[in-house]
């Protein structure tokens, strides 16, 4: 047996050895992707490929923590009903025995070419990286054609999480990466057969530019075309809180701006966070077969409390966003729950027309732990309207501020902690609540919140509350479980 074969083996006698404990976790999520055992972090390699959306993920099946990473696999041919496949890539070989790290996932020729980050460290904990190539005529069997790329001089080996797309008859790869000046930045690569890469230079950040001194490391770029414009998504880190920014460990967002495919050269504006709420990193995007533009994200940020999970006692450790739909609305990009989310809905809305002033209620069948909420004609007149879950997250709106706030009980140590952004005013809320997580869309896509949080497990009350005077209507769908 080879130690390919080894691994795969001992990974899935770990998920049959811990799935009565895993399963009996009342935090198991009904609809978000989880790992079946131990740690789940980065989507890696997403695609629609011959119809079927194939999701690949960074997974630590033998711990709830970090570690040497395999690629884990789901398929799906609507978005929201998942399979979870046969075990994509483990760390078997010399140039990824610590790590088959992210990356992403390109058609060729008929076959599936992933691109990925191979982690070697020596006994010393010195690290080095390299780009590496698997094919698969499947998408579910791989055959790894080792390294394709070697480090570049000038970073250092925090270099990794290659994106690759074709444009204009040519082949490009962004990789996230530290210079040695110990600066974040992204790398540029080109190729005309997808196996011989050329390094361009930097394509932003790196001591240059509006992102020259932005934090230490850039991870998981993302580079696409969006309705005219080019938009660059990735993960800083190093970024000190400013105000209501930057409030997380690390950060995820984008820059908009102009790819020159010729000179390799990209002119963009200013970062601007995707999400505002705890827990939302390394989002990674794909084109579907009809056009639009989707994006998984992980639900949760490095070194963030990580060990503190209460699911952990259960085995398991994080989980995926709901797929999105990425739009570019006069600069900036909003995100909107995919339309095939409205296929979990089970039976008719309970629908309300609701005005409050000074009160606190709940609404009549407005409550559960896997629901979707839609609220429209959000009008507040003045005051604070907000609304509470699960007695352990609050969402509220100040009219006089222009602040919406989401907060939570934390998961650590029990202290209320909050994430908030400036809103001009609330019209639409539309949300996704999941027994641990939540996901919140504010009018129509303009700003998301996404996070974990643990009412008690039998709370499923859904309160609203006005300090003055609002109005809204509201529908409520109770969604399927999935997994």
């Amino acid at each position: 047996m080879n130690k390919d074969e080894q691994l795969r083996n001992k990974a899935y006698d770990e998920i049959e050895k811990q799935k009565k404990l895993v399963d009996q976790d009342p935090y198991r999520l009904h609809y978000h992707i989880m790992p079946p055992v131990g740690l789940l972090n980065d989507p890696n390699g997403f695609i629609q490929w011959n119809g079927t959306y194939h999701l690949y993920y960074q997974w630590m099946p033998f711990k709830t923590g970090h570690g040497a990473k395999f690629w884990g696999h789901y398929s799906s041919t609507d978005l929201v009903n998942w399979k979870h496949e046969e075990i994509a890539l483990t760390p078997s070989e010399w140039y990824e025995k610590n790590g088959c790290y992210s990356g992403s996932a390109i058609e060729h020729d008929g076959e599936m070419y992933v691109y990925y980050t191979g982690n070697v460290k020596d006994e010393n904990g010195d690290r080095k990286t390299y780009q590496c190539l698997a094919v698969s005529s499947d998408g579910l069997q791989f055959e790894k054609k080792g390294p394709v790329v070697e480090l570049p001089s000038q970073y250092t080996a925090h270099f990794r999480d290659p994106k690759v797309w074709k444009q204009d008859g040519q082949y490009f790869m962004v990789v996230g990466a530290q210079t040695t000046e110990l600066k974040g930045a992204v790398a540029l690569l080109r190729s005309n057969n997808l196996v011989d890469w050329t390094h361009i230079g930097i394509l932003t950040g790196g001591g240059t530019g509006k992102l020259a001194d932005f934090g230490y490391m850039f991870e998981c770029p993302d580079l696409f075309y969006l309705s005219g414009l080019d938009a660059l998504i990735f993960s800083p880190q190093g970024l000190e809180a400013d105000g209501m920014k930057y409030q997380n460990v690390y950060q995820a967002g984008y820059v908009v701006g102009t790819f020159d495919v010729k000179a390799g050269t990209y002119e963009h504006g200013e970062f601007v966070e995707l999400d505002r709420g705890f827990d939302f990193y390394a989002p990674q995007t794909t084109e579907d077969e009809s056009g639009r533009r989707l994006l998984f994200a992980w639900m949760s940020v490095p070194d963030q409390d990580e060990q503190d999970h209460p699911t952990i006692e259960h085995q398991w450790l994080h989980n995926m966003t709901i797929p999105r739909e990425l739009q570019l609305v006069e600069g900036k990009i909003f995100q909107l729950p995919v339309q095939e989310m409205e296929n979990l809905r089970v039976g008719a809305a309970i629908e309300h027309e609701v005005e409050m002033e000074n009160e606190s209620v709940q609404l009549k069948g407005v409550s559960g732990k896997a629901v979707e909420l839609i609220l429209e004609d959000i009008a507040v007149s003045d005051g604070c309207f907000d609304l509470s879950i699960g007695g352990a997250a609050r969402i509220a709106y100040s009219k006089e501020q222009k602040i919406f706030t989401l907060e939570r009980q934390s998961y650590v140590d029990g202290v209320v902690e909050k994430r908030q952004c400036q809103l001009d005013t609330l019209s639409s809320l539309h949300l996704f609540i999941d027994t641990s997580s939540l996901e919140i869309f504010i009018n129509g896509g303009e700003e998301t919140f996404t996070a974990r949080f643990y009412p008690a497990p039998d709370n499923e009350t859904i309160r609203f509350q006005a300090s003055k005077k609002s109005n809204f209507k509201i529908k409520k769908w109770e969604l399927a479980k999935v997994f």
